[in-house]
């Protein structure tokens, strides 16, 4: 007896298949497919070989899984969402091999999505339903549109400029710094003193151009400090500690962002005009980074 369940109307050929898994009616599983614990896979659902599904995970009606589809732990699915494994397709023309697209633990994707191939969608993030998936999604990123782009970041509250610093907890380790301003005939100068700066900075950098949707930052460091100044326009900036997390919206020099080591931060929702200067604590050090969410997760919780 299997402890996995299996519609009469369903077929699969598949012998991977976890405990309690419950495979609905016209489902069609072949015999290559892995499939974790707990997982429901709804009705009309094909799962083709070279195909892994984690523990906890829902596929809903309609969709289909072809080779080379890695879905993470506790993954949603939704109805006809479509995902593609060749970039260039031909007729009786297969490539030599499939292209790997890869669905971190906890992503949900809405009814209609489409998901090129060679995506990765990263941890917790949130895929609006019908949008054209063409990049990588952030962690945690919400997404929609086509071609998809990021307008939010989930379970975070917003913050506007101005009133920020007020509204963050004090034990909140990032912190938000107003910039003393004096406007002039001559012009205006916001000020950093002595007093804002907690490092000396050894590295600066800019970042403008950003195109419609785009992103930047998606990563913590292991033990650099950041102080992030929005110099023109506007931008949204994450800042994630691994228990709560805030979309902060900074304009023009009116505050300066302090970002501690481990702390999880990504950039969204630029303006056209949005220039974004970041002092540095050290130099470049790619070994600083912490570009997967899960390891930042384990990390802040060992700290804790």
């Amino acid at each position: 007896m299997t402890e996995f369940f299996t519609h009469p109307q369903a077929i699969c050929e598949a012998t991977e298949v976890g405990r309690n898994t419950r495979i609905w009616a016209f489902a069609h599983v072949l015999p290559g497919a892995r499939i974790g614990s707990e997982c429901n896979i709804c009705d009309s659902v094909f799962i083709e070989n070279d195909v892994t599904i984690g523990d906890a995970t829902t596929v809903k009606c309609g969709v289909q899984l072809w080779d080379g589809t890695r879905l993470g732990r506790g993954v949603f699915v939704g109805p006809n969402v479509t995902f593609a494994n060749d970039r260039f397709p031909r007729s009786k023309q297969p490539p030599p091999s499939y292209t790997r697209t890869i669905v971190e633990d906890g992503a949900s994707i809405g009814a209609n999505a489409t998901i090129l191939p060679g995506v990765t969608i990263g941890a917790g993030a949130m895929v609006g339903a019908g949008s054209v998936v063409v990049r990588d999604v952030p962690s945690r990123a919400v997404i929609v549109g086509n071609p998809a782009g990021v307008i939010g970041y989930a379970g975070a509250t917003a913050i506007s400029a101005g009133n920020g610093a007020a509204t963050m907890p004090k034990d909140f380790a990032p912190k938000l710094i107003p910039l003393p301003s004096f406007v002039e005939p001559r012009g205006r100068l916001s000020v950093a003193a002595d007093d804002v700066l907690s490092f000396f900075p050894a590295r600066l950098f800019i970042v403008d151009q950003v195109p419609p949707g785009g992103w930047r930052g998606s990563h913590a460091h292991r033990v650099g400090q950041q102080l992030m100044i929005v110099t023109s326009g506007q931008m949204v900036i994450v800042v994630d500690d691994g228990r709560q997390a805030f979309e902060i919206t900074l304009a023009e020099s009116t505050e300066a962002l302090f970002v501690p080591p481990r702390i999880w931060s990504l950039q969204f929702g630029h303006t056209s005009d949005a220039k974004l200067l970041v002092l540095c604590s050290a130099a470049y050090d790619r070994t600083d980074y912490i570009s997967s969410y899960k390891e930042f997760v384990s990390l802040t919780d060992e700290l804790r």
